[in-house]
């Protein structure tokens, strides 16, 4: 592994078990705002949403060393548009938690650490290709597209059942 796949993938950043039950939520919340971006710019592909994890992670972890926040803004507008889906869900997370519980207990650290089990994850989903989507199709399976009866006629016919 080179330095530059150590440095992608966080080494530094550990992510117990018990943490990926404790917060199932949270990983649940981002992976849909990615499948969401994917849905909405149908012209993403695997980097894409790595790159703007990626970014979001560093600077998540910028915050978490040392109190500083850093944003780490790309101009690539495909990647703003992934992060603002992402922070807005993490907003809307802590919210939900302010509401039902009455505190937000959801810690920038954690939210660093589900980044880059996230960013783990999306590596080892793609192919590595530039134009590989294995991973975005890997979340369109977690969370998959609710289909319209008005957009399938031909399926309604299918449930009469004849003796």
């Amino acid at each position: 592994m080179s330095a530059l796949d150590r440095a992608t993938m966080f080494p530094e950043v550990d992510i117990p078990e018990q943490f990926l039950y404790e917060r199932e939520h949270l990983f649940l919340g981002l992976s849909f705002a990615l499948a969401k971006s994917a849905r909405a710019n149908r012209a993403l592909m695997d980097r894409d949403l790595i790159a703007a994890l990626t970014s979001l992670a560093k600077s998540y972890e910028t915050l978490v060393n040392s109190n500083l926040i850093y944003e780490q803004r790309t101009a690539n507008l495909e990647h703003q548009a992934i992060t603002t889906e992402i922070e807005q869900m993490v907003k809307e997370f802590r919210e939900a938690e302010q509401k039902h519980i009455g505190v937000t207990r959801l810690k920038d650290a954690e939210v660093l650490q589900a980044l880059v089990f996230l960013v783990r994850l999306g590596l080892s989903r793609t192919s590595g290709r530039p134009k590989s989507r294995a991973f975005i199709d890997f979340l369109f399976q977690q969370f998959p597209e609710k289909q319209s009866s008005i957009a399938a006629p031909e399926d309604t016919a299918s449930r009469i059942v004849i003796p």
